[in-house]
C-alpha cells in the first residue's frame, strides 16, 4: 500500500493545471526511500529519483529487526496469529527505547538506535500519529518483500543516492550502495556527506544542507 500511495498521489498531481505531468520527481527519505524506490520501477510518469539515507525495510525486517532468523521469526508470527484468533492479545513490537537514557542505562550503543531515540522520542521528530512500532503479528508480509527486488531491470530513471560516510544498525550506507550498484539507471549518481550519520541527513542544517546542494541541480537537469 505504501508503494501504491505514489502512484496515487501521482494521479492527483496530474489533474493540477499548474503541474508538468511530464516532469514529476520523488524526494524521498530513510523507509520512504525504499519505498520510493519500489514505486519508480513501475510508475514510469516519475522521472527522476533522489534518496537520502534510503533503506529496505523488507531486507531489514529478514536480517536486524529478526535477528538474522527470518523463519524463526515466521514461526512466531504465527504462533501469535493462531493466539490472537483464539482470543489473546495483539503483541506491538515498539523499535525505540523510550528514552536515550533509557537506551544508554540498556547498553546500547549503536549511533543509528541512540539517534533514532533522540529522533522519534522528543519533540524533534514525534509528530501526533507518527509510529515506532510494529503490530507483531502482521509482520510476515514484510518479511517476504524487497524494495529493491529487479531495480536492475526497471529502475532506470536518473537516480541520485545521498547518503552520510557514519555506519549504524539500520544499514542506510550499506544499502544505499547496493541500491546505487544495482539499477540499471544510466545516469546515477552517489553522494556521501562527509561526517554524518543517518539521522544528521534528516534534519541538521549542515549535511542536509550539503545533500541539497548535488540534490537541487540534479533534479534541475532531469526535470525541465
Amino acid at each position: 500500500f505504501r508503494t501504491s500511495d505514489f502512484s496515487f498521489v501521482i494521479d492527483h498531481l496530474v489533474t493540477l493545471p499548474y503541474v508538468d505531468a511530464d516532469n514529476i520527481g520523488v524526494l524521498a527519505i530513510c523507509g520512504g526511500a525504499g519505498y520510493a524506490v519500489a514505486a519508480t520501477k513501475i510508475d514510469r510518469r516519475i522521472k527522476a529519483l533522489g534518496t537520502v539515507v534510503g533503506s529496505n525495510v523488507g531486507r531489514l525486517m529478514r536480517e536486524g529487526f529478526s535477528e538474522y532468523n527470518p523463519m524463526g521469526m515466521l514461526e512466531a508470527i504465527a504462533a501469535q496469529r493462531t493466539a490472537q484468533a483464539r482470543g489473546q492479545a495483539q503483541v506491538i513490537n515498539d523499535l525505540l527505547p523510550p528514552s536515550v537514557e533509557a537506551a544508554k542505562q540498556a547498553g546500547v550503543t549503536d549511533i543509528d538506535v541512540l539517534e533514532a531515540t533522540d529522533y522519534y522520542k522528543t519533540d524533534r521528530g514525534q509528530a501526533p500519529g507518527g509510529k515506532t512500532s510494529f503490530n507483531f503479528g502482521r509482520q510476515a508480509a514484510l518479511a517476504d518483500w524487497d524494495a529493491y527486488d529487479r531495480v536492475e531491470v526497471f529502475l532506470t530513471q536518473p537516480l541520485c543516492v545521498v547518503i552520510g560516510d557514519k555506519p549504524g544498525a539500520f544499514a542506510s550506507q550499506r544499502l544505499s550502495m547496493e541500491l546505487y550498484g544495482r539499477a540499471a539507471s544510466k545516469d546515477k549518481q552517489l553522494v556521501v556527506v562527509e561526517g554524518a550519520s543517518h539521522y544528521d541527513l534528516y534534519d541538521q542544517p549542515g549535511p542536509t544542507g550539503e545533500a541539497l546542494e548535488s540534490l537541487v541541480p540534479f533534479f534541475g537537469k532531469h526535470l525541465s
